[in-house]
């Protein structure tokens, strides 16, 4: 006979793990795994009340500790957002700022336009070689160039439409062109051909074999009996590219990354802000340009230098009428007695400032692709002294790719439509 008590349920003496409680949309998880409220972005900040103290007292701050310092702020800098704060990325807030500050502070005088106009390509230019020294990815000049496409265009509807010089034809116009190097860029800014480690796709894939338990792999040599395979024969496999390596000719040890763990195909380059290796890669600037998105990255500069010239020829003919365009750049009288005018015609200067560095860039690169040369092998080229320089110095041919100007066309034209079958001595 069973006991009455017998049949009730037992109790579980085991705790339930407390549920971790939702975030806020002003609360969020810090780098120590601590939750914060984004209210208290100034409170315990050692490291920042340090570092004005010995500024206070004309005292040297350690680079350890502004590196403290700035990891502290780029973690506290968040906006609300749902399910807790979004962390924002502090070098996309000084275009925001200094950019229209300093655009309008030029616009009050003609020597301050000289000055600040001449002085922000050279701060840009330290920032661009500060970060690549540093081999650190920013989003500075990709909120630069954006904010600048954004901030010329609000000028222009804000200060030059309302004059009546531009139709309803021109505006559209120069909308459609803005949209279109939107549209090229995003397409830029996607994978530009990444390699990837074939090692790890390959222990991925054992990995996922041997939870699924499948029975196949019981036949392979070097499994044991529980379907999943030992570590020699994988270590092994691992070593496979080393050992092909340590007896092939020096073009293949030169080929190898060590860092990806890969042998790369030709034309192939490690990129150091991405930190991987890249097809056919040519450089890096606000993004990785390589043989996926290299046909939209120069699609972008045309449309970009078209649509610029369209918005600065419109500008021109509004504030300075009578005049060409050339001759309104450089002399119109009584611009700068109106705000309105005055910061317009800043503007203007400051988009042909931006128009001309990107055309000296579109330049180059039709220049590359005429004669099928990528502007990492031109670097390498001048480094080594492997080159021939033509046009002035303007291209360096190595003369490894070049089939002719149609072919290095058509080659340029059928980039990421289907893999590229290179002649035998193109072969590493």
């Amino acid at each position: 006979m069973t006991q009455k008590g017998s049949m009730k349920p037992v109790k579980k003496n085991k705790a339930e793990e407390p549920e971790l409680e939702p975030l806020c949309c002003c609360e969020y998880i810090d780098r120590n795994g601590e939750k914060n409220h984004v209210a208290a972005c100034l409170c315990d900040c050692q490291d920042l009340d340090e570092g004005c103290d010995r500024w206070i007292t004309c005292k040297s701050v350690q680079p350890e500790t502004c590196e403290r310092i700035m990891d502290t702020i780029s973690d506290r800098l968040r906006i609300p957002w749902l399910r807790g704060a979004k962390k924002v990325n502090i070098s996309i807030i000084p275009p925001l700022i200094l950019l229209p500050v300093f655009l309008r502070v030029a616009s009050w005088h003609f020597l301050l336009g000289v000055v600040v106009l001449t002085s922000l390509p050279v701060l840009a230019l330290w920032y661009y070689y500060l970060t690549h020294r540093r081999k650190e990815q920013t989003l500075f000049f990709l909120s630069l160039g954006l904010f600048s496409l954004g901030y010329m265009y609000y000028v222009f509807l804000q200060e030059v439409v309302p004059r009546g010089r531009v139709g309803p034809t021109q505006l559209a116009l120069l909308t459609c062109g803005l949209f279109l190097i939107l549209l090229a860029l995003y397409r830029a800014k996607k994978n530009p051909g990444y390699l990837r480690n074939p090692a790890s796709s390959d222990s991925s894939q054992i990995e996922c074999l041997d939870r699924k338990g499948q029975e196949k792999t019981k036949g392979f040599p070097g499994t044991d009996t529980s379907g999943s395979l030992n570590n020699r024969t994988l270590k092994d496999d691992l070593k496979g590219p080393s050992r092909m390596l340590a007896g092939s000719p020096t073009k293949v040890k030169e080929d190898w990354c060590a860092k990806c763990q890969l042998v790369r195909p030709a034309r192939a380059w490690h990129c150091r802000i991405c930190g991987t290796c890249v097809r056919r890669m040519d450089h890096h600037c606000v993004c990785c340009v390589g043989e996926s998105n290299h046909q939209a990255f120069i699609l972008a500069l045309l449309i970009f230098l078209l649509t610029s010239v369209y918005g600065i020829t419109l500008t021109l003919d509004t504030i300075c009428r009578e005049r060409s365009v050339f001759t309104a750049l450089f002399y119109c009288p009584g611009v700068y007695a109106n705000y309105s005018s005055a910061l317009s015609f800043t503007c203007v200067w400051y988009s042909v400032i931006i128009t001309a560095g990107m055309a000296y860039i579109f330049l180059i690169q039709l220049i590359n692709i005429s004669y099928n040369v990528t502007e990492r092998e031109v670097q390498q080229a001048l480094r080594q002294k492997t080159g021939r320089r033509l046009l002035c110095g303007l291209i360096v041919d190595p003369g490894q790719y070049n089939r002719g100007f149609l072919r290095n066309w058509h080659q340029f034209s059928t980039l990421g439509a289907h893999p590229f079958h290179h002649p035998a001595e193109d072969i590493v």
